[in-house]
């Protein structure tokens, strides 16, 4: 067969591959292999071989070929199929020694070598190394050891920063800490094209920085980027500001934010353009769950059970409407399938443990809380509920023991250091709890809304016991500002005003209260007290003031 003629059947094969006709590109790749014997077609075979599912055929003839041994491509694809068998202890075998130091930097400098020098001449392509240490990762955490897939993984995007499955994995697994990631990124070796793809990046890692910082870094992508940003890179920027996934992620900072009604109205509006974009609709339902819109849980479920039942979102969205509707028992055993399904969704398992928290069963919601921690280390979260268990047993030295492991691991959530001060509150340490009700304060991305209320109250709480009675009326009035329907305002500032003699001004809050809950035992109580006491007083005025006009 003339060259031309095993030319023009190659391109049948590329164009078969093209249309996914698997079986009429393995039925032409193994001819022309055949006729060739040339390892580029040998190559293509087995291509055409993975594509079309026959795995372990592909892993033969590649595995035959002397040339696995010495072409990374070869290696790399053999690995793939091994991947796709779940055979990971081969896989590893067959991609190679290799190591890696804590900082994701490859130190066997042979196989370092070995793997630039054998790597694609494309300029655009995604070099190979990187390729093959996102697939070790892969295998360590298939393998559970997510210790050094966490490693790999970082290996895989500091190689080559266009590999963005590797951050995906680092990111959405939480495998790093919010100072990790940002190190990461500081690192990545950008191409001088690539200007708009750090600005991307940035967006997506965890959003837990002071305000003005998050809103800095989505204003520079809507803006079109910063002054050193190149014109070619501003034209990539100025059409991705309404972007999908840019978009996600600031709805994902919204819910950080704790504005649950602007993440659900944005998350609403993305899902109208994009139905089956999954992140967005995991922030979605996190939002609604927030709101208490049932119905909304109940017709995202219905959808994506039809559309994903393999999918553990579906089953996660499953168990969100179950458990807005308070019923706990159904949606822990959707949690529960959820996990099963994927056992790297960190949300499903903190759902998990919360269904058990709720029904007060709390050693089974501790074994959830502390599976996350192992599996997500860079997830505060599950950290920061098994502190919660904790203080719910009052055994609060182990509480503040595993709030202060949640803060190291994100030092900027606010709710870490409120926790830190009811705590310190509960241990009569009221000095350290008006410390950290500050941070907390101080560490709001936005400006105060109704979720930080029951903050300022127990601020005030704080400063009252330390007699600090003008700072804590004026904390009790900024908790009003916010809401006027809380019982413990009312009744912290009425007991304050006692405090300082103001009887009237105490009567008034502790009626107030009252009108909220008339048989609360603690103000019915108080306002008695205040009464009597209003009532002592106001004799013994009338008795110094006829002293006084005697003595006149």
């Amino acid at each position: 067969m003339r060259e031309e003629e095993i030319e023009r059947l190659r391109g049948v094969i590329r164009d078969c591959v093209s249309k996914h006709l698997y079986s009429s590109a393995i039925f032409f790749a193994d001819k022309v292999a055949a006729i060739t014997s040339d390892p580029a077609d040998i190559y293509m075979q087995a291509q055409a071989l993975y594509l079309g599912r026959h795995y372990r055929r592909a892993f033969h003839l590649l595995n035959a070929s002397q040339i696995v041994l010495r072409d990374l491509r070869f290696r790399y694809l053999a690995a793939k199929c091994l991947e796709e068998l779940k055979e990971w202890d081969q896989c590893l075998l067959m991609l190679g020694d290799a190591k890696v130091d804590e900082h994701g930097n490859i130190t066997d400098t042979r196989e370092c070598n070995s793997m630039y020098l054998d790597k694609d001449g494309e300029d655009r392509e995604i070099n190979i190394l990187s390729a093959i240490c996102f697939l070790r990762g892969k295998a360590y955490e298939a393998l559970e050891n997510r210790a050094q897939a966490r490693l790999w993984y970082k290996a895989a995007i500091k190689a080559d920063p266009l590999c963005y499955e590797a951050l995906e994995c680092l990111i959405e697994n939480h495998m790093l800490t919010c100072d990790e990631e940002r190190t990461l990124l500081s690192c990545l070796q950008f191409g001088p094209e690539d200007g708009w793809l750090s600005s991307f990046y940035s967006c997506l890692i965890k959003k837990y920085d002071k305000e003005n910082v998050v809103e800095a870094k989505f204003r520079e992508l809507e803006q079109s980027g910063g002054p050193n940003i190149k014109p070619s890179d501003k034209s990539v920027l100025c059409t991705l500001k309404a972007n999908t996934d840019l978009l996600a992620c600031k709805a994902e900072y919204y819910h950080q934010c704790g504005e649950y009604q602007k993440c659900f109205e944005l998350t609403s509006e993305l899902l109208e353009k994009d139905p089956f974009h999954l992140k967005c609709t995991l922030v979605h339902l996190a939002a609604a769950m927030e709101l208490g819109h049932s119905n909304e849980l109940y017709l995202m479920a219905c959808n994506l059970v039809k559309d994903y039942p393999q999918k553990a979102l579906s089953w996660f969205a499953v168990g969100c409407y179950y458990y807005c509707i308070k019923k706990y028992d159904q949606a822990r055993r959707y949690f529960s399938k959820a996990t099963s399904l994927d056992g790297t969704f960190a949300s499903a398992w903190i759902g998990y443990g919360n269904a058990y928290a709720a029904q007060e069963e709390g050693d089974q919601a501790m074994s959830a809380y502390r599976t996350a921690a192992r599996l997500f280390p860079g997830y505060h979260l599950p950290t920061l509920y098994i502190g919660m268990e904790y203080m719910r047993t009052h055994s609060f030295k182990l509480a503040e023991q595993f709030f202060m492991q949640a803060k190291s691991i994100c030092p900027s959530d606010p709710l870490v250091y409120n926790e830190l001060g009811v705590v310190a509150y509960h241990m009569k340490e009221y000095k350290k709890a008006v410390r950290w009700f500050e941070k907390t304060l101080a560490h709001i991305p936005s400006s105060l809304s109704e979720m930080w209320e029951s903050t300022v109250i127990n601020l005030a709480h704080a400063l009252r016991k330390l007699k600090r009675y003008n700072e804590a009326i004026a904390n009790y009035e900024r908790a009003l500002a916010l809401s006027t329907r809380s019982l413990s305002t009312y009744a912290g500032l009425a007991y304050t005003y006692h405090l300082q003699n103001n009887y009237t001004a105490a009567i008034t809050y502790y009626h107030k209260a009252l009108w909220f809950k008339p048989d609360d035992q603690f103000c019915t109580e108080m306002l008695t007290l205040a009464l009597a006491d209003e009532s002592h007083h106001g004799i013994d005025r009338i008795v110094e003031f006829r002293s006084g006009g005697l003595f006149i």
